[in-house]
């Protein structure tokens, strides 16, 4: 014998609530589908309490990096220019000696 429940009132189940071990974020989740029925973003704490004192953090870091910047741009020079001073050098070299010519390479020599 089967009964027909589907003209019976069904128990309304309140969804559940539910906080994101991730971000912190609150969740309303049906029990039925398991869709998420709503999502509120945790509220982020404030990082500046002070504008002033954010700017002066900005200029200070932005100062860093262009005084980072111009160390590195003249690493890069010196580097360059002693890259130069060696390859005017070989050069000279081989100038002076043409008998030496350009090396052989391995299957030249078969």
């Amino acid at each position: 014998m089967r009964y027909d429940l589907s003209g019976m009132p069904r128990r309304e189940r309140p969804p559940w609530e539910v906080e994101c071990p991730c971000c912190g974020a609150s969740l309303r989740i049906d029990r039925e589908t398991g869709v998420v029925l709503s999502y509120q973003a945790k509220e982020a704490p404030r990082t500046v309490e002070n504008l002033d004192a954010a700017l002066d953090r900005l200029r200070a870091e932005e100062a860093r990096r262009a005084d980072l910047f111009e160390k590195k741009l003249a690493e890069q020079k010196a580097q360059q220019a002693a890259l130069d001073r060696k390859f005017e050098e070989l050069l000279r070299q081989a100038r002076q000696k043409p008998e030496l010519g350009p090396m052989k390479k391995d299957i030249d020599l078969d």
